[in-house]
C-alpha cells in the first residue's frame, strides 16, 4: 500500500472511532486537534497533529501552539512532546494516531504532574472583564448631553426657579384661537333647539 492509501484508511477509521466526540476536530483530512481532559480541568491540552505526505512511514508534525495552552508551561509542554515523540518512535510505519491519542489519554496525571498554571495578561484581561459587567450594572443610565447653545436657549426661557414664564407659548394660542374662529366661519353650527 501506499502512504496515500494507509492515510485514507487510518482517516476513515479515526472518523468512524471518533464521530461525536467533542474532543476529537478533523482540520483537514491531513491534520487534526485531540483535546487530553474536560474543558475545565486545568491540566488539559490540545494536540496539533499534521501528516506529511509520507506518513506513516515518516513521523507526525505534533504541536502544542494551540490557544488552548497557552497557560502551560514551555517545559511541561516539552515534556509532552517528548513523551510523543518517544510514542512515535515505537510506532513508526504504522498507523499511530488512535495509538498516540489513547497513550496522552492515558498518561495525562503523568505528563502535567509538574504543571504551574501560566499568568498570562490575556488571563488578567479576561478575569477584568468577568467583572466589568457587574460594575456597568451599577452605573446610572447617562443623561443626554446638551451643547451650550441649546443650555442657553433653555435658561432664556425660564425663570431663576426654572420654570417657563406665564404666555411662553402664547404663538400656539393664538393660531389655536384663530383656527377655532376660521372653522366656525367656514363651517357655521347651527343653534340647538
Amino acid at each position: 500500500m501506499t502512504a496515500n492509501e494507509d492515510q485514507e484508511m487510518e482517516l476513515e477509521a479515526l472518523r468512524s472511532i471518533y464521530e461525536g466526540d467533542e474532543c476529537f476536530k478533523e482540520i483537514s483530512p491531513v491534520s487534526f486537534q485531540f483535546r487530553v481532559g474536560d474543558l475545565e480541568d486545568i491540566k488539559a491540552f490540545i494536540l496539533d497533529i499534521a501528516w506529511p505526505e509520507t506518513y506513516p512511514e515518516t513521523a507526525p508534525q505534533i504541536s502544542l501552539d494551540a490557544f488552548f495552552n497557552n497557560r502551560i508551561s514551555a517545559e511541561t509542554k516539552e515534556l509532552i512532546l517528548s513523551k510523543l515523540e518517544q510514542q512515535v518512535e515505537a510506532n513508526l510505519g504504522t498507523a499511530m494516531m488512535y495509538t498516540l491519542f489513547e497513550w496522552a489519554k492515558e498518561h495525562q496525571e503523568v505528563l502535567m504532574e509538574n504543571h504551574r498554571p501560566v499568568v498570562t495578561s490575556v488571563m488578567v484581561m479576561a478575569s477584568s472583564e468577568v467583572t466589568a459587567p457587574s460594575s456597568t450594572a451599577k452605573r446610572k443610565e447617562k443623561k443626554e448631553q446638551l451643547t451650550k447653545a441649546q443650555k442657553r436657549r433653555i435658561v432664556n426661557r425660564t425663570d431663576h426657579k426654572g420654570e417657563l414664564p406665564r404666555g411662553w407659548n402664547w404663538v400656539d394660542v393664538i393660531k389655536h384661537v384663530s383656527l377655532k374662529q376660521l372653522d366656525h366661519r367656514l363651517f357655521p353650527v347651527a343653534p340647538v333647539v
